[in-house]
């Protein structure tokens, strides 16, 4: 006498929702879910590939059980996993968001050689010398001159921006882009501070400081004082 159904499976214009029921057992749920693609393909022409977001609520996945659940879709011939959405993620989890999160403030310098590494935003007061290397989750805000190496959203996150009192850096690195630095920075005379960002083209630019308030505005409260 069942009644519940543990997988509901919607037609949108961007592809399939998958909704997964957190209350019933993982194998459960598996079982039922291959039913339910396997009855919902026969209906379908083989056309094209169709994406698919899987919802599965309050249920914790771990990694095995995401990339197998993944794979039971991939099966069915045409079908695309886009995303994978829980509510529910473990504490060291939202520990290492919190960190990636946090503006860690450093008073040094950054020698040749030595590498300064955070897991989320750094304020760097102090300069980084030829050879030297700073690495951040996040964004990284320098209040001296960048002449070594800065690596920003070191984590995947294309969104984040490299900013100097001067910018004089030996290479430039967003996610997983990279810029070598050009020999010589027109906007480094104007002794105003320089900021780094990935465009819609996906390259590396430098500008004055001020165009991240309309291309970062989340980032205004932290770069406010650096006028």
């Amino acid at each position: 006498m069942k009644n519940r159904q543990n997988v509901t499976i919607k037609g949108t214009k961007g592809g399939l929702v998958l909704h997964l029921d957190d209350r019933c057992s993982y194998h459960e749920l598996k079982r039922e879910l291959d039913q339910k693609l396997t009855a919902n393909l026969r209906t379908q022409e083989e056309r094209h590939l169709i994406t698919v977001n899987v919802e599965v609520g309050n249920r914790y996945l771990t990694e095995e059980q995401r990339e197998e659940l993944k794979e039971l879709i991939r099966q069915k011939k045409n079908l695309v996993v886009d995303d994978i959405e829980s509510n529910v993620i473990t504490k060291e989890e939202a520990n290492r968001l919190k960190e990636e999160n946090e503006v860690m403030t450093v008073s040094r310098i950054v020698r040749s050689g030595q590498v300064l590494r955070v897991p989320g935003d750094l304020l760097l007061i102090g300069d980084v010398n030829p050879g030297g290397t700073v690495i951040a989750g996040g964004n990284i805000f320098i209040m001296g001159i960048l002449k070594g190496i800065a690596h920003a959203g070191s984590f995947g996150n294309d969104q984040a921006v490299i900013a100097a009192s001067s910018m004089k850096p030996s290479q430039l690195r967003i996610a997983s882009h990279i810029n070598r630095a050009p020999d010589s920075n027109p906007l480094s005379e104007n002794r105003e501070m320089e900021c780094a960002y990935i465009n819609d083209n996906h390259q590396i630019i430098i500008d004055r400081l001020q165009a991240l308030i309309q291309l970062r505005p989340n980032l205004t409260r932290l770069v406010e004082g650096g006028h």
